[in-house]
């Protein structure tokens, strides 16, 4: 479904991005893993349009995307969720919704918002509050929730875990374990490595912008080097 071949991303002087590869194919879960700065964040924003690589190719659905614009890689399937959760605080829930359908056929917008409130309950219950009343685990929904209305083939989740309580964090990874059962193919950032490990089909970890190491959840739950660098093991 995506396949990613030694993109390289600069910030000015500073190589961010050196040579990642790495693949996601349909149905999985996929983690991308490490510490604060590693370059997981920067990654998503390179396959999602807002950074560009300066060799290498991304390809999507066999299409490469590596030049297309934001907007059109969401047209064609690839939604990013991005970190800090970024909602419009002055909308209502249903309106911050609505928002992230602009991508979509009018006459399938009521369905896919139906198909989030079933996923986020409390969302329909809040559908007229004003989304900067929300709690932050209710805020993390609703970005969520807006990246689904786009009716993604691949949902890209950067640090859904952030700042949230340890049961709202279990309440999110729920969430994410559903969505996947429900057929959405998901690659996910996070540095809650416990957590991500526990759901992910495959995961890479990144150290300084490079991925160092990479196997399935459960092999990477039980690698030594990855327990005592993140799990505290």
């Amino acid at each position: 479904m995506l396949s990613v071949y030694n993109i390289n991303v600069w910030y000015g002087a500073i190589h961010a991005i050196k040579n990642v590869s790495f693949e996601v194919n349909d149905g999985e879960v996929v983690a991308l893993i490490g510490a604060n700065g590693a370059g997981k964040s920067t990654t998503l924003k390179t396959l999602s349009g807002l950074l560009r690589s300066r060799s290498g190719s991304i390809k999507f659905m066999d299409e490469d995307i590596m030049h297309m614009s934001a907007e059109k890689i969401v047209e064609h399937g690839l939604v990013h969720v991005p970190e800090g959760r970024r909602i419009f605080q002055q909308m209502t829930v249903e309106e911050n919704l609505d928002m992230g359908a602009y991508t979509q056929p009018k006459d399938t917008i009521a369905g896919n918002l139906e198909r989030v409130y079933e996923h986020f309950p409390r969302l329909a219950e809040r559908r007229r509050q004003i989304a900067g009343t929300l709690s932050g685990g209710e805020q993390q929904m609703l970005a969520m929730g807006r990246g689904l209305m786009a009716n993604p083939k691949l949902l890209m989740l950067d640090e859904p875990s952030m700042g949230l309580a340890p049961i709202l964090v279990e309440q999110i990874f729920e969430i994410i374990q559903a969505l996947h059962e429900a057929g959405t193919t998901i690659l996910l950032v996070e540095q809650n490595a416990q957590a991500a490990l526990s759901i992910a089909t495959r995961a890479y970890v990144m150290e300084t912008g490079r991925v160092t190491l990479s196997g399935t959840g459960e092999e990477l739950l039980h690698n030594d080097d990855v327990r005592r660098a993140y799990l505290g093991g």
